[in-house]
């Protein structure tokens, strides 16, 4: 293979290595889902989860895939899909409640996802322990309505 065809090759974006990878479908964790296969079955998985998480789980995924549909550099897409994929794994064996993340994961992690991160965690503790007086279903404080 040439330098050219290589780099022609490398370019191809999310929608082709999402069609190379549909013709290696395996039950093998080692080998990606193409991103719709996988987009779908963490969508069916989630309906496992209690409604609430159910929710904030299809919610992020939906976006987070809809963000990264024009992604072209392919070293982002497959570190994208091995990650869901790995999410996708803890979801199914019943292991979402137990996940931690590595020190090494979270230094990887921009200022910004590092953020994102935190309010993430807040919103989740927020809603374990039931506390949505004076927010709206979107999460929108409406305190000041009240008063």
């Amino acid at each position: 293979m040439n330098s050219q065809s290589y780099i022609k090759q490398a370019n191809t974006g999310f929608r082709a290595v999402s069609r190379r990878l549909a013709s290696h479908q395996s039950k093998d964790r080692s080998v990606l889902l193409p991103p719709l296969m996988l987009y779908r079955r963490i969508l069916r998985a989630h309906r496992a989860l209690p409604e609430v998480q159910r929710s904030i789980g299809d919610k992020y995924v939906k976006n987070e895939f809809q963000l990264h549909r024009d992604v072209d550099n392919p070293l982002h897409i497959v570190g994208f899909l091995t990650s869901w994929q790995d999410y996708l794994h803890m979801i199914s064996n019943g292991k979402w409640q137990e996940g931690t993340m590595s020190k090494s994961t979270l230094e990887k992690m921009s200022p910004e996802q590092v953020g994102q991160l935190y309010e993430l965690m807040k919103e989740t503790e927020r809603v374990r322990s039931g506390e949505t007086e004076g927010k709206t279903e979107d999460g929108q404080d409406n305190s000041a309505e009240k008063k």
